[in-house]
């Protein structure tokens, strides 16, 4: 049986294991893994940020990131359906202590963005000021759909006007960047910050890498260690997350592809209700 439940059931193939069995290893919260660094490196200059950090999760990276962004009481605007706030336990409330301002998502899971210049708060007495805004892309929530890149440049333009700075939970964005055919650095160019998943699409058995400015991972960094994610001889997750930068994300392509046709085979029979042109990455939904 072909598990097609979601691409978090992707298994590490054996030449990504070698590597792990291969890393060569030190104490990260010393910073002294080598095999971390690499990868910290290598995720920073494919994002085009200045740094990088290594987390265990996406979960952790996207409560991280709200820790880092703002202060206990401010507002994030986030779009109705987003990740963090459905399937992340209300951590950004009970762990980050934010408020969330939910705004609908449009059919290329942008915001309206006259509402959300409207929906900006600025700090006074009585209301939360807005202190991030919050992007997703692929969006899950609709199937995996990808924000044009024009979308996130109105969304940037918009946050700069009022120096909000906005965060991009990134879990697919190579799936993104491969539906656009441009390099993941001319998606994350428009965001401040990004965090991306290694499991998923790239295969690998965990680790989430967060990446921006030098003085956001250096405060993240002790965020992680506040939630208990700093680790040690960590190498053994960042040798599988370099390869499946170096060779994963080549293939997810055909993820894709294989999508489609799952969804064409599958409008065929009988019963089933497909729409397979609206299936952009790798869901089938």
């Amino acid at each position: 049986m072909i598990d097609l439940r979601s691409d978090t059931v992707t298994l590490p193939p054996p030449e990504m294991r070698e590597s792990i069995y291969r890393a060569e290893l030190g104490d990260d919260l010393y910073g002294e893994d080598p095999t971390v660094n690499r990868l910290q490196e290598l995720s920073a200059e494919i994002t085009g940020k200045e740094a990088a950090l290594l987390t265990p999760s996406g979960t952790m990276s996207n409560i991280i990131a709200d820790m880092t962004h703002c202060r206990p009481g401010d507002e994030v605007i986030i779009g109705d359906g987003h990740h963090t706030m459905i399937f992340e336990v209300g951590a950004p409330a009970s762990i980050a202590g934010v408020t969330f301002r939910i705004l609908p998502l449009n059919s290329v899971a942008s915001y309206d963005l006259d509402r959300l210049e409207q929906s900006i708060r600025s700090a006074d007495l009585f209301e939360p000021p807005t202190a991030l805004i919050w992007t997703e892309n692929t969006f899950a929530g609709e199937g995996g759909i990808v924000m044009p890149l024009e979308e996130l440049e109105k969304i940037s333009a918009v946050a700069r006007k009022h120096s909000i700075p906005v965060f991009m939970d990134g879990a697919r964005v190579f799936n993104a960047a491969t539906y656009l055919n441009v390099e993941v650095s001319e998606i994350t160019k428009h965001v401040d910050t990004v965090a991306f998943c290694l499991t998923k699409g790239l295969a690998a058995p965990l680790g989430s890498v967060l990446c921006g400015p030098a003085d956001f991972i250096l405060e993240a960094r002790r965020n992680r260690q506040k939630l208990g994610g700093g680790m040690r001889q960590a190498g053994l997750i960042a040798a599988a997350g370099i390869y499946a930068l170096e060779n994963m994300t080549l293939r997810l392509q055909e993820d894709h592809d294989n999508a489609r046709a799952l969804a064409e085979g599958l409008a065929e029979i009988p019963g089933f209700v497909v729409d397979s042109s609206a299936i952009q990455t790798n869901f089938v939904v």
